[in-house]
C-alpha cells in the first residue's frame, strides 16, 4: 500500500533559549526535522514527505529530495489541524485516497524504522488507522488548583499518544475538516478520527521516541542521536 509522510512544522516552531524554532536546532549536528525526515524516508514502505511550513519560515533549506524520495513544502496555519490539511492538499495527484498518510512530529527525531513497520502494518489492516503509543507506566496524581493531591488515578488502560499517527488519505481529510467545521481543535489527529466513531488501533511504540519540547528533551535526543550516527 501506497504512504507519505506529513510533518506539521508551522505550529511546532515554539522556542526555548533563544530565536531558533526548535525543529531546526541542532542534535547530532543536524536539525530536529531532518533527523525526522531522514527517519521516516529512509524506509521502504514511504514514498515520499510533505512538510509544512510557518509563514515566512525563512530557515527551511529547501530540500527536494531525501534518500532519492521526494520532499515538498507547503505553507502550514496556524493550528496543527490547518497544516495537515495544508499537507493533505500539497500530495502529489497520483497519491489515491485510500493511500496511507503518516503524521508525524518535527520535533521527534529519533523514530525507529520498527516502529514504522510495525505502524504501517496495522494501519494498512485497520479501516480506522492506527497510532504509535506507549502504555502509561508511572502512578498518576490528580490536583488541586494549590497542587495539592486529590486522587490518585488508575493508569490501566492508558496510552500516551506518539507519532506517527497512520490513517487512509480520505478519512484523515474528512475528520480534520469535520472537527475544524464544528469549532474543535483536535491536539493530535486520532483525535479528529475518534470524534467520527472510529477507533484506531494502538501500536506500542518506543518510549525513546521523544519530543523535545525542553532543553533537556534536546540533550537527551542530542545523546541518543550520536549514538546512533556511523
Amino acid at each position: 500500500m501506497s504512504a507519505w509522510a506529513v510533518v506539521p512544522a508551522a505550529g511546532s516552531g515554539r522556542r526555548f533559549g533563544g530565536e531558533v524554532p526548535k525543529q531546526y536546532l541542532q542534535a547530532a549536528g543536524k536539525p530536529l526535522l531532518w533527523h525526522a525526515l531522514e527517519a521516516l524516508l529512509a524506509h521502504p514502505g514511504i514514498d515520499g514527505a510533505v512538510v509544512a511550513l510557518a509563514d515566512g519560515d525563512v530557515r527551511w533549506p529547501g530540500w527536494t529530495t531525501l534518500h532519492g524520495k521526494p520532499v515538498l513544502a507547503c505553507r502550514g496555519g496556524a493550528e496543527r489541524a490547518d497544516s495537515v490539511l495544508a499537507a493533505l492538499a500539497a500530495l502529489p495527484a497520483g497519491v489515491a485516497d485510500d493511500a496511507l498518510v503518516l503524521v508525524h512530529d518535527a520535533a521527534r527525531p529519533n523514530l525507529q524504522a520498527g516502529d514504522i513497520g510495525a505502524l504501517l502494518e496495522a494501519a494498512a489492516a485497520h479501516p480506522d488507522g492506527a497510532i504509535l503509543a506507549a502504555p502509561v507506566r508511572d502512578t498518576l496524581k490528580r490536583a488541586d488548583a494549590d497542587g495539592h493531591i486529590l486522587a490518585t488515578e488508575p493508569r490501566q488502560a492508558l496510552w500516551r499518544a506518539l507519532t506517527p499517527q497512520a490513517f487512509r488519505r480520505d478519512l484523515l481529510l474528512r475528520a480534520l475538516q469535520a472537527a475544524r467545521d464544528a469549532g474543535m481543535v483536535a491536539t493530535d489527529e486520532a483525535m479528529a478520527v475518534e470524534r467520527l466513531g472510529c477507533r484506531p488501533r494502538l501500536v506500542e511504540g518506543r518510549e525513546d521516541n521523544l519530543k523535545v519540547t525542553t532543553p533537556a528533551d534536546l540533550a537527551l535526543a542530542d545523546f541518543l542521536l550520536s549514538r546512533r550516527s556511523p
